[in-house]
């Protein structure tokens, strides 16, 4: 439940819309919701901002399905991380919701339901990768800011092995109020943009590479030190930490120059 849905039951508390006992029961569902095998945070986005996202990986087809429903009788928008293909299709045949309202990205493996539409967009986040194959990754970020509301864009395949393919997309990569950059093999290209721009910086190392990187640590191990100021890293491949972190940045950013 989203802080504005609070307000509107205690509004129509207020004008006799409903009674105080109709609204108990709506807000009963705030802490917590219990399904056979999970305790469903509903309280979440009115703490944190955004409403318990779900990693699909680890649950059964149907915990997902159960988990997604129990959500979406709460009202709020809808983030499902890792999800392939089948579980993209169960949720989507549970009837829940309509099927247009779903979103499914398969490169980025995540599952949308926007159900509640921001009132207005702050500034941009750019999201970008170093390689095509870094895309999956800068993808699941893209979507996770998107469904918590913001304005973000992909900007793909601008590593430091052509540079000047960065340097093209500098002035619209400039006007951000937070770049995200997912990188693989020696993961160069977070300190390259962080030398850059006057805005945070959070690096997302990838798994993408061979041998000596390490399934990511190499690029991880690079960004941690980088010599560029501004650059915040998290875990390897963790497109949504990013995603969520910069959108959190985001809504409380205002640049001097406004």
């Amino acid at each position: 439940m989203e802080n504005s849905q609070i307000k509107v039951i205690l509004e129509k508390v207020s004008s006799g819309e409903i009674s105080p006992a109709d609204a108990l029961k709506k807000l009963r569902v705030l802490p917590f919701v219990h399904t056979e095998n999970a305790c469903i945070d509903t309280h979440r986005s009115v703490r944190c901002g955004f409403p318990e996202v779900i990693y699909c990986p680890g649950k059964s087809t149907g915990e997902i399905v159960q988990i997604f429903r129990k959500l979406y009788e709460t009202g709020v928008n809808i983030l499902a991380t890792r999800a392939e293909e089948p579980v993209y299709q169960a949720v989507r045949d549970s009837e829940i919701c309509p099927r247009e309202d779903l979103t499914y990205d398969p490169r980025g493996r995540t599952i949308t339901l926007m159900q509640d539409h921001y009132d207005s967009l702050h500034g941009d986040i750019s999201v970008v990768t170093a390689g095509t194959a870094d895309v999956p990754v800068g993808r699941e970020a893209l979507a996770t800011c998107l469904a918590m509301g913001q304005n973000a864009e992909l900007i793909a395949d601008v590593g430091v092995a052509g540079i000047h393919r960065l340097l093209s997309r500098l002035e619209r990569i400039r006007k951000s109020n937070v770049v995200i950059v997912a990188a693989g093999m020696e993961g160069a290209l977070a300190s390259v943009v962080a030398g850059l721009v006057d805005v945070p910086v959070i690096g997302v190392p990838t798994s993408v590479g061979y041998g000596s990187n390490f399934g990511g640590l190499s690029a991880l191990l690079t960004m941690l030190n980088s010599c560029a100021n501004g650059v915040s890293v998290v875990n390897i491949d963790n497109g949504f930490s990013a995603g969520y972190t910069a959108s959190l940045i985001n809504r409380n950013f205002k640049r001097s120059d406004e």
